[in-house]
């Protein structure tokens, strides 16, 4: 069953209950500093926190048992290693962070700046062509 519909991030995180809310407000914070003095602002995107510019930068999300900072998959495709190397579930896009687990605060940050570098180096496209039909396998 999909999440209630929310109307503001304030709102979103407001509706967190005391398991998820110290992971994704951490997350907001690393997210936070991480695009202070860019041009990237905090909005709702797809009921979601995201960061943004004129496409969306990175977004966080939460599930039952965990919560994830999603990327592009071209850019997190060649850094989902790292995640798996420091014992998270990395898929395609995302670093995933079970409620049982500490935040990877160090690893989100690196994350971030290096996302933040490349989509000013013009990898604005959220999506690349090829990557994802739309269709479940």
């Amino acid at each position: 069953m999909p999440a209630p519909k929310v109307a503001s991030v304030d709102e979103f995180f407001a509706r967190l209950d005391d398991v998820q809310r110290p992971h994704v407000e951490q997350l907001r914070e690393l997210s936070l500093a991480g695009a202070e003095g860019t041009e990237i602002v905090e909005a709702l995107k797809f009921n979601f926190p995201a960061y943004v510019d004129a496409t969306m930068v990175w977004t966080l999300q939460t599930f039952k048992n965990h919560c994830s900072i999603r990327f592009p998959v071209s850019f997190f495709s060649t850094r989902r290693d790292a995640a798996i190397a420091a014992g998270y579930d990395a898929i395609e896009g995302a670093l995933k962070i079970r409620w049982d687990q500490e935040v990877p605060a160090e690893l989100i940050s690196a994350l971030i700046a290096e996302r933040i570098d490349d989509y000013a180096a013009g990898n604005t496209a959220w999506s690349t062509p090829g990557h994802y039909t739309g269709k479940k396998k």
